[in-house]
């Protein structure tokens, strides 16, 4: 499963640019299903299964987009000022190198500041991208990059850019190679633009119109010094119960968690109080319906160097797997 994580974060495809993800992802999947589609807003669509008189319409959603850059002013000594694909943190800029979709490289630093220990705001950086004028920049305005860092092996976890969310992604194609005979109709939804609030999430569950819906995604693990929150990277998905955008159905985190228990898998309570994820816009498409999210713990999200552990991703595709292969029971 390493290689699969390793391929698809090594390929750069940021919100509103997903083509070259999604047709790595296409090529995974197109053994498993005959009912494979692209929408309007470039989701990838794959359908497995029929609806039988104990199942549901589920619909299972990780996002294949990145947070990425994109180029708003060349200054006339040819420094590229940028703005953002999703949320870009400060603090990971300078030093950061970028690679632009048409093969520009860059590196990332910031005005000079009145204090030298002080982290600038996003509009203060700059990209570095070897010109020595506006004239010979190779970036025009539009222009769009993502981190350029590689994925390499820390122990039994891994560090890559852009494991959020194509951990999900891969998490979701290992489902789907495993599921057998499950008594629902699976609706598995490689979404776009997640990182620009959840648009291709939001037009895939109109038209899907599920019973319900599981999201998956990243979410902080900040078991280190001087930080407060229960999620720690080796203790198993995070079955989410809050975040800044929905509240997850009582039911759904109690059938979440009886699962788990009943196949002897280790997960963990989320309460997290920044971000959202997919789950927040399927909750209320149309007339609504019950939504949960497991959550994979990474490091130092939204950063050139994100971190999660192997164990937690094995056991994201047992419980899901377990989920989908069984009755749902609300009560």
């Amino acid at each position: 499963m390493k290689n699969l994580i390793k391929k698809l974060t090594e390929t750069s495809s940021p919100s509103g640019y997903e083509s070259a993800i999604r047709e790595v992802i296409r090529a995974e999947i197109s053994s498993l299903s005959t009912n494979i589609k692209v929408d309007a807003l470039g989701n990838l669509i794959v359908t497995m299964g029929k609806k039988t008189d104990k199942g549901l319409r589920i619909m299972i959603a990780a996002h294949m987009d990145e947070i990425g850059v994109i180029v708003s002013h060349v200054e006339k000594n040819g420094l590229v000022r940028f703005s953002n694909l999703g949320t870009i943190l400060p603090q990971y800029l300078v030093g950061s190198r970028v690679v632009f979709l048409n093969g520009v490289r860059g590196v990332i630093n910031q005005d000079r500041p009145d204090d030298l220990h002080k982290i600038m705001t996003q509009d203060k950086h700059f990209i570095d991208v070897g010109a020595a004028s506006d004239k010979d920049c190779p970036l025009k305005i539009g222009d769009v990059g993502v981190f350029d860092r590689g994925f390499v092996e820390l122990g039994k976890r891994v560090s890559a850019k852009s494991l959020d969310d194509r951990v999900s992604c891969a998490v979701m194609i290992e489902v789907m190679k495993t599921i057998k005979n499950s008594p629902h109709e699976l609706a598995f939804v490689f979404s776009t633009q997640e990182e620009v609030q959840s648009k291709g999430a939001t037009t895939a569950a109109y038209e899907i119109e599920p019973d319900l819906a599981i999201a998956l995604d990243v979410t902080p693990s900040l078991d280190i010094v001087g930080v407060k929150m229960q999620v720690d990277l080796g203790k198993g998905p995070a079955i989410k119960v809050r975040d800044v955008g929905m509240l997850s159905d009582p039911r759904m985190v109690r059938w979440m968690e009886e699962t788990a228990k009943k196949n002897n898998i280790a997960y963990q309570l989320e309460v997290l109080d920044i971000g959202t994820t997919d789950a927040k816009v399927m909750q209320i498409s149309k007339a609504g319906m019950p939504t949960g999210a497991l959550s994979i713990p990474c490091r130092y999200v939204h950063s050139p160097s994100e971190v999660l552990d192997m164990d937690d991703v094995q056991a994201t595709v047992t419980l899901l797997t377990a989920l989908l292969n069984s009755p749902v029971s609300l009560e």
